[in-house]
């Protein structure tokens, strides 16, 4: 299968060809996309050395799939050209997510929305990824009312110039900022632009894409995103109120069943998710599994995933092997 990756050179891109190795994906032909400065550039994948081209050759190359990690403009103007080829796109931006026109899809959870005409496919943000894998099961059984949630984000979430931020001020060193503030040894309760309502892009977004995934417009979602000076992955913090009541443990048993789901909960022996235990990995580590005290059927629990693997590059290549199990790529 010809396989094209725009965007190859940045953060993400790069996570997507290693998962795409990892998990053995059907790639005959691999044709990595990136901007005009970066063309001719050569990218290593499994052994062979492929040459970086510009977006037009790539179509013209005839692609079965284009996993698209380049930024919401790009994608704006490139995801209807492949489309229109008649290439499936697996777009990683913010760009079509809430189009009511094109799926928004975690496989586990809404995999099987998608259709062969879905030709635009959109990848949800991080922070929401791995939090509606965890609610997904919970709803089915429970119901959700409201979701709670706060955020602990990695600098990896912003990118390369994040990551070099944090790594200068850690060596007493000054560079280009990627934040308005000093990271290092600080908390920036700021992820993307405030919004007339006081809450910032980010935040909107789990609001909105929490919705949509779920297919549930009825789950009331508030949340506060962070950035704090770790990688690894995504924490949070969530808060459920159900309709039904339920028992921790019969909570446990549910996640601990769910593909995907790890939970790692032993507060006695001083067991719980931590993002340095998430990195690289796929999976999503649950714990802290708690009732809520204060009020009845509510549940706290805290959920890590790297957002550079479940979190974006995994979750994309799982719709790509969704789409090839059903024959539609």
């Amino acid at each position: 299968m010809k396989v094209a990756v725009v965007g190859a050179t940045g953060l993400v891109g790069t996570k997507m060809l290693q998962v795409l190795a990892e998990r053995n994906f059907p790639v005959t032909e691999l044709i990595p996309v990136a901007s005009e400065k970066s063309v001719g550039k050569e990218v290593a994948f499994k052994g062979k050395t492929y040459k970086v081209v510009n977006a037009d050759t790539a179509i013209a190359m005839k692609p079965n799939v284009a996993l698209f990690s380049a930024g919401g403009s790009t994608s704006l103007e490139w995801a209807p050209k492949f489309a229109a080829a008649g290439i499936t796109v697996i777009d990683n931006s913010s760009a079509w997510r809430m189009d009511p026109t094109k799926k928004l899809v975690v496989p586990e959870v809404n995999g099987k929305t998608l259709t062969p005409e879905d030709k635009i496919i959109a990848n949800p943000n991080c922070s929401t990824i791995q939090m509606v894998l965890v609610m997904s099961p919970l709803h089915d059984q429970y119901k959700i009312k409201r979701v709670v949630v706060s955020t602990y984000q990695s600098v990896t979430g912003t990118g390369v110039k994040a990551v070099t931020q944090l790594m200068n001020e850690r060596k007493g060193e000054t560079g280009e900022m990627a934040y308005p503030y000093q990271i290092d040894l600080n908390v920036i309760p700021q992820i993307d632009v405030f919004l007339e309502n006081g809450y910032t892009k980010e935040e909107m977004k789990m609001v909105n894409e929490t919705k949509k995934i779920m297919g549930d417009n009825s789950i009331q979602v508030t949340a506060t995103t962070v950035r704090i000076p770790v990688m690894g992955g995504h924490s949070e913090s969530v808060n459920l109120e159900f309709d039904n009541e339920y028992e921790v443990a019969n909570v446990r048993k549910l996640l601990a069943a769910t593909p995907g789901i790890v939970v790692v909960d032993d507060p006695a022996n001083l067991q719980y998710p931590m993002p340095k235990d998430a990195h690289d990995k796929d999976e999503v580590l649950v714990g802290r599994i708690r009732r809520d005290e204060t009020q009845p059927k509510t549940l706290n629990m805290w959920i890590v995933a790297d957002n550079l693997r479940k979190g974006a590059a995994t979750n994309a290549v799982q719709i790509a092997e969704y789409l090839h199990q059903q024959k539609w790529i």
